[in-house]
């Protein structure tokens, strides 16, 4: 098979072809139809990631059909059309237990503890508990968006956040995590501050449901515009970066009791920011994280965007190769875009 690989961190990916990858016997092997390009792909090749070991495919977002079953695997065929959370549960440790899978203590990680979805075909473990059958009303290069990004924010405003209508949710970074959180937070209800350095991020941000936009750049004093926007502070707000200053300013921007929502990935420099523990002790306040979701969540967030009511391909800049890709990936961090790049040519 074609795939985008690297041999060493932070050295160029190349696509070459590879050998193809066999299902363990719980597991499947998918063609993958498209896949998203993820900054935690640029994490994975930084070597911000202990699980991966060169030369390795990223890759994690990914929908296609099923080409090969593991002889154990029993509620999907060949040929089914599927997604995947990119946090893959064993369905047998004590989170799995609980029902949060999203934490498993055995979970596989396509595009991390194994090759990923930058090829033709991905192997992906414990199909029976982690595959997701798609409608057919979701096409390929907007399903792509779920699988790690969408389903992280989804988790975050929905089940961490329990947001509310009427409340006020801050989002801090306008990149795809970002947006997939105000487009999500908006369909709840909320009433939604967009925050980011980048102007055509923040539009796009207003054309997904931000009721305001604060440019720190422009702004002299963002966290009192942020309480004065908000009456008083955010009920819900979210890093949707993953900065020392982003996830600074997200708990300091928080209303009495408010909660704050580790979404973006801290890593590298960013591993261990600076918490204003002193407002969350006089303010009660909650901070939590959020790592994907749980397969069995997919249907309602599925049905919502059936109904319309979410819709991520508005989320989507456009599609590229698996050549492009591999020379996107190691500028991710430097690139300012306007919503997410989708791989469904691979070539």
């Amino acid at each position: 098979m074609k795939a985008a690989i690297y041999q060493q961190f932070q050295e160029p990916l190349t696509v070459e072809t590879v050998p193809d990858p066999k299902p363990k016997p719980n597991g499947v092997i998918v063609k993958v139809t498209a896949t998203g390009l993820c900054l935690s792909d640029w994490h994975g090749w930084m070597g911000h990631d202990p699980d991966i070991k060169p030369p390795h495919v990223p890759g994690h977002e990914l929908v296609g059909t099923i080409a090969e079953l593991g002889k154990g695997v029993s509620k999907f065929k060949v040929g089914d059309r599927v997604t995947v959370p990119f946090v893959c549960a064993c369905g047998s440790c004590l989170q799995c237990h609980s029902g949060n899978q999203q934490v498993c203590d055995h979970q596989s990680q396509p595009g991390f503890t194994h090759w990923g979805s930058f090829a033709e075909y991905v192997a992906i473990d414990y199909a029976d508990l982690n595959l997701i059958k798609l409608p057919y009303s979701l096409e390929d290069v907007s399903a792509a968006t779920l699988g790690c990004r969408f389903i992280t924010s989804f988790r975050a405003v929905v089940d961490q956040g329990k947001v509310k209508p009427g409340q006020f949710v801050v989002v801090h970074g306008c990149g795809g995590v970002g947006l997939s959180a105000i487009m999500i937070a908006n369909a709840m209800g909320a009433q939604v501050v967009a925050v980011d350095i980048d102007h055509d991020s923040l539009m796009l941000a207003r054309d997904l449901g931000a009721k305001h936009l604060v440019n720190p750049v422009r702004t002299p004093d963002m966290l009192e515009q942020i309480k004065t926007l908000t009456e008083g502070g955010a009920h819900v707000s979210l890093d949707a970066v993953g900065s020392q200053t982003t996830c600074y300013n997200s708990i300091a921007n928080l209303r009495k009791r408010g909660k704050h929502i580790q979404v973006g990935l801290m890593a590298g420099k960013n591993r261990d920011p600076k918490v204003p523990m002193h407002l969350v002790i006089a303010k009660e306040l909650e901070i939590l994280g959020s790592h994907g979701m749980q397969a069995y969540r997919y249907p309602e967030m599925l049905q919502m965007i059936s109904s319309g009511i979410l819709a991520p391909e508005k989320l989507i800049e456009g599609t590229i190769s698996l050549s492009k890709a591999a020379e996107e990936l190691p500028r991710m961090n430097t690139t300012l875009r306007r919503g997410v790049l989708v791989i469904d040519d691979f070539r």
